[in-house]
């Protein structure tokens, strides 16, 4: 999340987060939620970056990417056995 800000970051992972809740539905809390957004911005910039050696930046572009992220890491806890 470069160039926005440690504010910036906080904001756009617990947007990205609650996007996510409403789309994968795990029922998790809000701290949980901006944990999530948080991690899948830095997981999914980390993979954007190898495989196309640039990320979409900006407010908005880090907010899709966040959001996307946390989904991808909602469904790989569900997906390991004997978790939610």
């Amino acid at each position: 999340m470069a160039g926005i800000g440690w504010i910036g970051a906080l904001i756009i992972g617990a947007l990205a987060g609650w996007i996510a809740e409403k789309i994968m539905k795990p029922e998790m809390g809000l701290l949980m939620n901006i944990v999530l957004g948080i991690l899948g911005a830095l997981v999914l910039n980390a993979i954007l970056y190898a495989i196309l050696g640039n990320t979409l930046g900006g407010w908005i572009g880090q907010l899709v990417v966040g959001a996307a992220g946390a989904c991808l890491l909602i469904y790989v806890v569900r997906v390991i056995p004997g978790r939610a």
